[in-house]
């Protein structure tokens, strides 16, 4: 089973007590920090909770999987997620 967003705006308007309009723009304004801090290169740290950070990915060489065809992947970027210690006890409890 998973929370969608629509699930989880009605556990933060509840939680919160907020109305599901006032809790979606707080979802969509945490979306817009997070989009915008990562496109900058900044990390979002919410202690306790997650840490997101922009990581560079070297190039490198890849394979199709259907032809085994060898590819060339160019460098890039990519997304690291951390659990904080508050979602880490969570999951083991």
């Amino acid at each position: 089973m998973s929370v969608n967003r629509t699930d989880l705006v009605a556990a933060i308007a509840e939680k919160a007590s907020l109305t599901k309009t006032d809790a979606d723009k707080a979802l969509s304004a945490l979306q817009e920090v997070l989009v915008d801090s990562l496109g900058k290169g900044e990390a979002v740290k919410v202690t306790g909770l997650l840490s997101v950070e922009r990581v560079e990915r070297k190039a490198r060489t890849g394979r199709n999987p259907r032809t085994g065809e060898e590819i060339k992947i160019p460098a890039g970027f990519g997304v690291k997620v951390s659990a904080g210690s508050a979602l880490k006890k969570a999951v083991t409890s």
